[in-house]
């Protein structure tokens, strides 16, 4: 298993939140997912000022195995996409929960942070779902 960063939160569906300094909350799939789904082939971006939140998937990902919905962890507007991505959707396989971040938004209530799962947490879900 990968080390889970400790600044990250998390969804039970394995997307990760970074609150960055500025307010903003940077999106992406965790390691354990893009390592369950496989090679990436494809990820279908959000659009920027969409409306987000984790009962909507606003996102896809798509790998030579299966496509899956990314999902925001908190409500808000989308303000930014990783691009990057169009061209090299691997990247997320790469790095996960760096240069493969899909998107950022701005929340409405940085509060629903704190509702989500911790590192430890996420790390016993997933042990979990490997057993």
């Amino acid at each position: 298993m990968s080390e889970i960063p400790g600044d990250l939160k998390f969804l039970k569906s394995h997307e990760w939140a970074r609150l960055e300094d500025d307010g903003l909350v940077r999106v992406g799939i965790s390691d354990h997912a893009q390592s369950q789904l496989g090679d990436l082939v494809y990820v279908e971006l959000p659009e920027i000022g969409s409306r987000v939140g984790p009962d909507n998937g606003c996102a896809v990902v798509e790998s030579v195995k299966a496509a899956s919905d990314v999902y925001s962890p908190v409500n808000g507007e989308v303000v930014a996409v990783n691009e990057a991505l169009d061209d090299s959707p691997e990247s997320i396989n790469e790095d996960a929960f760096g240069e493969g971040w899909i998107f950022v938004v701005r929340p409405d209530d940085k509060s629903e942070l704190d509702e989500l799962l911790d590192p430890e947490a996420y790390a016993e879900l997933i042990e979990d779902e490997d057993h």
